[in-house]
């Protein structure tokens, strides 16, 4: 596995955290960085997205953190979605620019793939990266997705946005045979 890290629930003392993981550079991909007033309602959703971490079946964000330093250095979550006519889970990364290219977000959607198995609601776990980002694309790639293809998405609404669908088998799901 790449650098050591861990995931951590989301939480009230993340704001900081969000703010910076808004810079235009992170933000490239995803039509450009937010307003203050955006990322607090952002924040917020974070928090009540993870007040029950893994236990609602809806999803959770968490903020990366080195290891064994403990500096968070990034956001990673999953949620829920409908997807051509089925619910799955969606995830989504950030790693602030000091620490890209040590493995960090790999090593992270590993641990989102296994929390998400877990709860065993979703048989798939799907990942949206734009076309033109080529590491988020290596992460998915070396975590173990399959590529389906390309779609069409808006993100922000109304910012068209040509994305690659990775997903990954996440198992059964309780109470039923698959």
């Amino acid at each position: 596995m790449g650098h050591h890290v861990r995931i951590e629930p989301w939480s009230q003392s993340d704001l900081d955290l969000l703010r910076q993981m808004n810079a235009p550079e992170l933000m490239d991909h995803l039509g450009g960085p937010e307003t203050e007033e955006q990322l607090l309602v952002r924040h917020e959703r974070y928090v009540a997205m993870s007040a029950g971490a893994g236990t609602t079946g809806a999803g959770t964000m968490f903020r990366i953190v080195e290891l064994p330093g403990g500096v968070p250095v990034g956001t990673i979550g999953y949620w829920e979605r409908d997807w051509q006519g089925q619910q799955v889970y969606e995830s989504g990364w950030g790693v602030l620019p000091g620490f890209q290219g040590r493995g960090m977000a790999s090593a992270a959607i590993e641990a989102v793939i296994r929390k998400a198995a877990q709860e065993r609601k979703h048989r798939y776990l799907h990942a949206y990266p734009s076309v033109g980002n080529p590491p988020s694309n290596a992460v998915c790639r070396k975590a173990g997705f399959t590529l389906m293809g390309e779609c069409d998405f808006e993100y922000p609404p109304g910012t068209p946005l040509r994305c690659n669908d990775w997903r990954v088998e996440l198992g059964p799901v309780h109470g039923r045979d698959l």
